[in-house]
């Protein structure tokens, strides 16, 4: 990649332009820029994710972080620090790598009085999951596994050795059942970063709060999917139209690197 900053001298420091809810503004305070609500009685489930400026979410290398970009990062450095756990799809935790959240320095004053980094959740019907994911959080903030009573025997044993294993009755994992397990342990401030199929049953349920959307400056074509997807019979499949028309208002918009940066809060 080329750089426009001569050879060893230190890259610009990254800059974020404010377009709303006050133009022109500079020198964002990120962290308060996309601070939680007070006084949480109930998980508040937000959305970070990123697409291209005609809807694709996926890259030529089948990942999201094609689409990604210094600012992009920093904006999701934030969003992991402000949160309690960080909510996934089985698939997207490994097609991404998913580890457990490393801690940052800059954290400290963000995750006062809680574990140094969030919890990662995963909700997976196989267990087919990184053995990291598993084995590598700290004991403040193991990773939680979301299963289904049905899933193999053998890995629910295994995954319970080193994670906090929920099992589930039924055929799947729904959104309530991962919302109400979060509020039984206290974690209130949920990040989901996906996948498609994981965020677009949270929309389904109604119960995705807020949308932290990123649009990159690319053109993907067709092809590619969108942020929400879902396969045959289920909530965003292809053969039949959406009936959900949820109202969102922006509440914030920030621009970085030709990255525009978008907080949307339901009505």
């Amino acid at each position: 990649m080329s750089s426009t900053h001569r050879q060893g001298s230190a890259p610009e420091p990254l800059r974020f332009r404010e377009l709303l809810p006050v133009p022109g503004a500079e020198d964002i305070d990120l962290a308060e820029a996309y601070a939680y609500p007070l006084g949480l009685d109930r998980p508040w489930l937000r959305a970070n994710m990123v697409a291209s400026a005609d809807g694709g979410a996926i890259g030529p290398s089948g990942r999201s972080r094609d689409l990604s970009s210094d600012p992009d990062r920093r904006v999701m450095g934030v969003l992991r620090g402000l949160c309690d756990v960080v909510l996934v799809g089985a698939a997207t935790a490994r097609k991404e790598g998913y580890r457990p959240v490393r801690p940052r320095e800059v954290w400290a004053d963000l995750r006062e009085g809680r574990p140094a980094t969030p919890r990662v959740a995963v909700v997976s019907r196989s267990l087919e999951l990184d053995a990291e994911l598993l084995t590598g959080a700290p004991d403040d903030a193991r990773t939680i596994v979301f299963t289904v009573a049905d899933a193999p025997a053998a890995l629910r044993r295994s995954v319970a050795e080193h994670a906090d294993l929920v099992v589930v009755d039924g055929v799947s994992v729904t959104p309530e059942h991962v919302v109400n397990a979060l509020a039984e342990r206290g974690l209130y401030r949920v990040l989901t970063e996906g996948g498609p199929h994981l965020l677009a049953e949270f929309v389904a349920a109604g119960l995705l709060d807020e949308l932290c959307l990123t649009v990159s400056p690319h053109l993907l074509g067709a092809g590619s999917p969108r942020i929400v997807a879902g396969g045959p019979g289920t909530p965003g499949g292809l053969e039949h139209a959406s009936a959900l028309n949820t109202p969102v208002r922006l509440a914030r918009l920030l621009e970085s690197g030709g990255h525009l940066f978008t907080r949307y809060l339901r009505d």
